[in-house]
């Protein structure tokens, strides 16, 4: 399993990389293997305002449907609407191909609520 040394991780197993003003957020790899295939990916528009731990969107897997669950708070300025035709990138790609949303941040303290990549693989670990 992957993780990215660079990029912070939410206990909701979101993870988040910075990128100047903005933020780009996706699922983990472990959040990917747990779930199983996905087949459908549902996102939120362009504008919206998220929420802190408030859910933002949903992945449909042949398992089970999960809520997607914002790591910190802002506006959606971008959509990945390539995980419309191919949901399947989630499974393969979760750092690359299938970041979902990028965000510009409300308020940058969230940010130091949300854990190291050595602080998730612990937290993974415990599960």
């Amino acid at each position: 399993m992957s993780l990215p040394k660079d990029f912070r991780y939410s206990e909701e197993h979101e993870w988040v990389k910075v990128e100047g003003e903005k933020v780009r957020i996706g699922i983990t790899d472990f959040a990917q293997s747990e779930l199983g295939d996905i087949v459908f990916v549902e996102l939120p528009e362009v504008g919206e305002e998220i929420e802190a731990d408030e859910p933002f969107g949903s992945v449909e897997s042949v398992k089970t449907v999960s809520e997607l669950y914002a790591p910190l708070s802002g506006k959606v300025v971008e959509v990945n609407e390539d995980l419309e035709d191919s949901p399947e990138f989630v499974n393969e790609s979760p750092y690359e191909k299938a970041w979902m949303i990028v965000v510009e941040p409300s308020d940058d303290s969230e940010m130091d609520e949300l854990m190291d990549a050595d602080q998730y693989a612990e937290m993974i670990q415990e599960d």
